[in-house]
């Protein structure tokens, strides 16, 4: 691997689309950065492209295919020209990823063999989804709203978008830190999924009523229906009180999920300091993110943004870096902030 050119993508370009991963990476144990920042560049490019109204529906999957064309063989040309077309309106940090998309695809090829399959593997099953929501959902452009069919859907929406992260996160770790090799692999595999749900759908409540008014609904329409609602229902703010039954259910769905990641983060050794801090701090900012929507009188209010502040996430990550040696804080501390949201 090229370490300059790593750095550059990893402290130039990868803190501009993404606060909370680059606080989780800036503290990883250095073998582990390049492979999962490089690797997380390349999802949130396709992530750009899949989102971008610059472009048709099948103009974005004809461009996501490419990427994963040139994720099998290693040849971007397919991708040339990609950056000027999705992003002329978009935010200058989104421009800059696409425009380095071909040094960041250098750096995935420089990748081990293992790393890379490992890579490939999860970065194939996040673009099938971004496929998948561009087959479901209506164009931006139509006025509709489309949804999920049932908690099925849900739950493997939830998989195919994160979950999956943490299988990929865990088999990373083993095969680089050595003293996570005892592991009990397929539990922490399955605790690393239950973890990456309970991320996704609190971002599901969160992210509601913006993906509302571009015509998606990740709320199951069965769900809604035994409500009395349809997804459009919910472009009205004044059916929150109706939608309350099912946000509580989901509430506590995701904080179920959150307290297989605190068992998640307890099982790193004690001595990995920099890996459990890389795991606590997403599950801490996830479970105060929660307590707030829980709260939220007005989710579904297209100009509310529910989002923990920057100084009470600066006061997280200082408790749990003084916390981080101890077993026992750390659980009591998450616990503390876990106890804030309902649990039906």
């Amino acid at each position: 691997m090229s370490a300059a050119r790593d750095s550059d993508l990893l402290e130039g370009v990868l803190p501009g689309v993404s606060r909370s991963f680059a606080l989780s990476l800036r503290i990883l144990p250095a073998p582990l950065r390049a492979p999962l920042g490089i690797t997380y560049l390349l999802a949130r490019a396709a992530d750009t492209v899949a989102d971008t109204r610059a472009l048709p529906p099948a103009e974005r999957r004809r461009q996501i295919e490419a990427l994963r064309t040139a994720l099998r063989a290693g040849d971007g040309t397919g991708l040339t020209g990609v950056a000027g077309r999705v992003t002329p309106d978009h935010p200058a940090a989104e421009r800059a990823l696409l425009e380095r998309l071909p040094a960041v695809l250098a750096a995935y090829r420089a990748f081990p063999a293992e790393d890379r399959t490992r890579s490939q593997a999860l970065l194939f099953t996040l673009t099938q989804a971004m496929l998948d929501a561009l087959d479901r959902f209506p164009s931006e452009a139509e006025g509709r709203v489309g949804a999920l069919e049932s908690r099925a859907d849900l739950e493997r929406y939830t998989y195919m978008n994160a979950g999956c992260v943490g299988e990929f996160w865990t088999d990373m770790v083993v095969a680089h830190r050595p003293r996570c090799a005892r592991w009990n692999i397929p539990l922490m595999r399955s605790r690393g999924v239950r973890f990456g749900q309970g991320l996704q759908l609190t971002n599901v409540l969160r992210d509601l009523p913006r993906d509302l008014r571009i015509g998606r609904c990740y709320l199951p329409r069965a769900e809604l229906a035994t409500l009395g609602l349809a997804p459009p229902d919910l472009l009205d703010p004044a059916a929150i009180g109706r939608l309350r039954p099912l946000l509580r259910a989901l509430i506590a769905h995701a904080r179920a999920d959150l307290e297989e990641g605190l068992l998640y983060t307890l099982a790193v050794p004690r001595r990995e300091l920099r890996l459990r801090l890389a795991s606590v701090w997403p599950l801490l900012i996830g479970l105060a993110t929660l307590a707030r929507i829980a709260r939220a009188d007005d989710l579904l209010r297209a100009e509310v943004t529910v989002k923990v502040p920057r100084p009470e996430v600066r006061r997280l990550l200082a408790v749990s870096a003084a916390l981080v040696p101890s077993n026992a804080g750390l659980r009591a501390y998450a616990r503390r902030l876990a106890a804030r949201v309902p649990q039906s």
